[in-house]
């Protein structure tokens, strides 16, 4: 899979249209056809601006490596939590979700 492949990748994903997905990076969707077919190399400040407009991994769309979008703080928080979660056993698992449920009702308590 080359770039260009990565790039029909993104608009299918985010179920865009050349068009719609041109105008997003400021180029005419002619241009951008063009791109995806390989005649017209994809410049470094259109691939920083897709990644930027995106939310796409910049390794991801340069190379391939990695996952499609950037994680979130939030993403990466929860994947954080997950591998920790996972680590540990049934009971352990039990209290963990006891204790956040707990959380919960204390910070609805809190929004009162």
């Amino acid at each position: 899979m080359d770039i260009t492949d990565r790039l029909k990748e993104i608009r299918a994903t985010l179920n865009l249209s050349q068009r719609e997905f041109s105008k997003q990076i400021y180029i005419s969707q002619s241009l951008y056809a063009d791109i995806e077919l390989g005649n017209v190399e994809l410049k470094e400040r259109y691939i920083r601006l897709i990644s930027s407009q995106f939310n796409v991994n910049l390794d991801w769309l340069k190379e391939g490596t990695g996952e499609m979008f950037k994680l979130s703080k939030n993403d990466a928080r929860l994947e954080h939590l997950i591998d920790i979660f996972t680590q540990l056993n049934q009971d352990l698992q039990d209290c963990v979700l006891e204790h956040l449920k707990g959380l919960l009702k204390v910070q609805k308590e809190m929004k009162k």
